[in-house]
């Protein structure tokens, strides 16, 4: 099964919308096997999103994702980096459609909500960054309701 890092920024977890974020990935079929809620240092940001570093708003969006904490999670199951990515919706809330995380509850791009892998490479790179300690293996009982 697939791997997917997902993180609930700052604005996420000051607006109370983890437990809305957790339930739909839940909800679509997908299992949760790493979570911490963490502050995250200006270095270890600046790993993160490090390919990001030569854009003007790089200051800015590290800043901002060391305002707060965040709520770092790993979700598998098949496909879960692009339908984890279509749940969030488009990092510019307003090209979003309703239904989707960032349709239903983000006006600006700064202000975002979540951070999903865009690809399965991206992820088991996060996913290494994030929890080095590795991620909780278990088998679902829901496994069996959710894949043919």
């Amino acid at each position: 099964m697939e791997r997917t890092y997902i993180m609930i920024k700052p604005d996420g977890v000051q607006r109370g919308l983890v437990g809305e974020i957790i339930k739909r990935f839940e909800q679509k079929g997908f299992k949760l096997v790493a979570m911490k809620i963490t502050m995250p240092s200006k270095e270890h940001m600046e790993t993160h999103y490090e390919d990001l570093k030569t854009k003007k708003f790089f200051p800015g969006l590290i800043a901002y994702m060391t305002s707060g904490p965040v709520c770092a999670m790993v979700w598998e199951g098949k496909g879960a980096c692009l339908e984890g990515r279509k749940m969030l919706g488009a990092t510019m809330p307003s090209d979003s459609a309703m239904g989707t995380i960032r349709g239903d509850y983000c006006i600006e791009v700064g202000r975002n909500i979540c951070h999903g892998s865009d690809s399965v490479e991206s992820a088991n790179k996060e996913i290494a960054h994030w929890f080095p300690e590795g991620v909780c293996e278990w088998e679902s009982c829901e496994a069996s309701w959710i894949y043919e």
